[in-house]
């Protein structure tokens, strides 16, 4: 039976990456220090430490629970507060990270699997050509981004230096059900916490902003697939190839939900991009994974669960 660590899974992905494992066989040991992660998104099979992977302990839990892989979910995931607080930003995801690595290497941990992200990390690109691929220039525009980028640096030289196999997923903008709607980091989370309480709505960019929207089980499932598969090495961007704007998602959670506010359109904000989508085909070729949850319907089934946990 494969053995994996899953840290920051008490949060919205890793809860998920977790949940997936289990279902499949696998004993899921998770690691999370609960500040955005909730008790209720653990799966009762796993076993739970509460701990900050910046924690020197970590070695120790490592050494007792000898997993075969690690999916590290845990991170700084606000572009706001990382510009609010580069510092804080670089200390978990960039030290957390190193702590982390040295552990996996001391403890003969077959291979990584990384949550990066693709907009933050790409930057603002070129209009003539949206779709970015892997190979696109990086040029992040906030303190998260940088640190993502650092982290990906940091995976070359363990894996060159230590010969630790590692793939960074370069994610979408994930969206689905347990996402936190009172954050920034999920701008479907918050439109339906907002709706359901019939607060106004902030469309930044002016409702015209766009992203690549992808639902957090596919996002799952790529993360058990890079474990396992043979061909999964480096950084895979995780996405659905198409641009989705902003103004779009407001108007179908506001259709579901029965919300008839007008919203508030406002600019971006520091460290935002305007207009991206990723190319996944290099993970369609070394996972087999493509996308396969519909956003309409994946929005649909976000807003029902909102409204459903709003009681």
């Amino acid at each position: 039976m494969p053995k994996a660590l899953v840290t920051g899974g008490a949060g919205f992905i890793g809860s998920h990456v977790a949940e997936l494992l289990l279902s499949l066989g696998w004993e899921v040991i998770v690691l999370d220090d609960l500040s955005t992660g909730k008790r209720e998104n653990l799966p009762c099979a796993c076993r739970f430490y509460e701990m900050d992977i910046r924690d020197s302990a970590l070695h120790g839990i490592l050494g007792k629970e000898r997993p075969d892989f690690v999916s590290h979910q845990a991170a700084q995931m606000s572009v706001v507060r990382s510009v609010a607080d580069p510092a804080f930003d670089a200390s978990v995801n960039i030290l957390g990270l190193i702590n982390l690595l040295q552990a996996c290497v001391s403890h003969a941990v077959k291979k990584v699997v990384f949550a990066c992200t693709g907009g933050a990390l790409y930057g603002e690109p070129d209009p003539a050509n949206l779709l970015c691929a892997e190979s696109h220039p990086i040029a992040p525009l906030s303190p998260y981004g940088i640190t993502k980028a650092a982290c990906e640096h940091y995976f070359r030289y363990f894996n060159t230096t230590h010969h630790l196999p590692y793939v960074s997923l370069r994610y979408g903008n994930v969206y689905g059900p347990r996402q936190d709607p009172h954050g920034e980091a999920g701008v479907v989370a918050i439109f339906c916490g907002a709706m359901l309480r019939d607060q106004p709505v902030r469309l930044y960019g002016h409702g015209e902003a766009t992203r690549d929207y992808v639902h957090v089980r596919d996002v799952a499932r790529a993360n058990h697939l890079a474990m396992v598969s043979d061909l999964a090495a480096g950084s895979l961007n995780i996405s659905t190839g198409a641009e989705t704007s902003v103004q779009q998602v407001f108007d179908i959670l506001a259709e579901s939900l029965g919300y008839t506010m007008t919203p508030e359109l406002l600019p971006l904000r520091p460290g935002e991009v305007n207009r991206i989508a990723l190319d996944g085909s290099a993970a369609e070729k070394a996972l087999g994974w493509t996308p396969q949850v519909d956003l309409k319907d994946g929005l649909l089934e976000t807003a029902r669960f909102f409204a459903a946990r709003a009681g």
